[in-house]
């Protein structure tokens, strides 16, 4: 457990991949020091998206504060900028009572945002936004990197051009506002009036991976077919595009059998524990945690 005393308001980073135990670790560290908790994790922002993102439940929080878990709704737009605007708005309240804050998620980009800052971004056209997302939906992934690669072949350089989702906002700031993505991408780190110290939580990668899969057993006994039968009619959303829920519509469609769409989680799921685990390696700021 972290036993470092603060004398400035300071914001405790917990950082590390799905089901390493972030819950767990950061409420008794929230006891510890008599804090508040922000997720940075932007699946458990949705209300309706319990089950599958393991939202902490209303036993697990305890009487600690919990901020920007179930705050929107799947039909709700919300970008990390907003995300990003929003804490720094909170935390001045937070920080009247408490020197310390805890944050954590194993979304990254979020974790970032708040850390280093984010350069602002337009709010996407929803016509544009439908248009590029048609282009996907009819040409595939090689018609978005085409369009990318014309519009700004700078940020087509460096983004991954295997993640859709990069492309089509890229695509989107591009065609609404007439200039390259990649000319609002400042990469300057952005000055805080507050302290930063990060941690990584780890595991042996065999333990994690079984966590992973005990996990997802766990959440199919606790309803998580019936609760994606419910979202369902939403699977459009961009909400909806994650794992554990895309491989249940597949099998609502006949396309996999109930078997083969949980072996599927637990596979895309680890697959998503390594991206996570390479996104926080690249930060050299963070300490490492190294659970049993």
């Amino acid at each position: 457990m972290i036993s470092e005393n603060f004398n400035r308001p300071t914001l405790i980073v917990i950082a590390g991949p799905t089901a390493v135990g972030k819950t767990q670790f950061c409420i008794a560290l929230a006891k510890q020091y008599g804090c508040s908790i922000i997720s940075a994790d932007s699946r458990q922002f949705y209300r309706e998206m319990n089950i599958g993102t393991a939202a902490p439940t209303k036993e697990e929080m305890g009487n600690i504060p919990h901020y920007f878990v179930g705050h929107l709704s799947i039909k709700d737009y919300y970008s990390v900028s907003r995300f990003e605007q929003d804490v720094l708005k909170l935390l001045p309240t937070l920080f009247q009572q408490t020197n310390t804050v805890i944050m954590t998620g194993g979304s990254g980009l979020y974790l970032d945002a708040v850390c280093y800052g984010i350069d602002e971004l337009p709010d996407p056209d929803p016509a544009i936004r439908e248009e590029v997302i048609t282009l996907y939906e009819n040409e595939g992934l090689s018609a978005l990197q085409t369009k990318l690669q014309l519009l700004d072949p700078e940020y087509y350089k460096s983004v991954d051009v295997a993640n859709h989702k990069r492309l089509i906002r890229a695509i989107e700031v591009c065609l609404q506002t007439g200039q390259a993505y990649s000319s609002f991408r400042s990469m300057s780190q952005k000055v805080r009036d507050f302290d930063i110290v990060k941690y990584c939580l780890s595991r042996p990668r065999d333990i994690l991976f079984s966590r992973i899969n005990q996990r997802v057993d766990l959440m199919m006994e606790q309803g998580f077919l019936e609760e994606t039968k419910q979202l369902y009619p939403y699977r459009h959303l961009n909400a909806m595009n994650t794992v554990g829920y895309k491989e249940l519509f597949q099998y609502l469609d006949g396309v996999l059998s109930l078997e083969e769409a949980v072996n599927d989680i637990k596979t895309h799921t680890r697959r998503y524990a390594k991206r996570q685990l390479s996104w926080f390696k690249r930060d050299g700021s963070y300490q490492y945690v190294d659970l049993p």
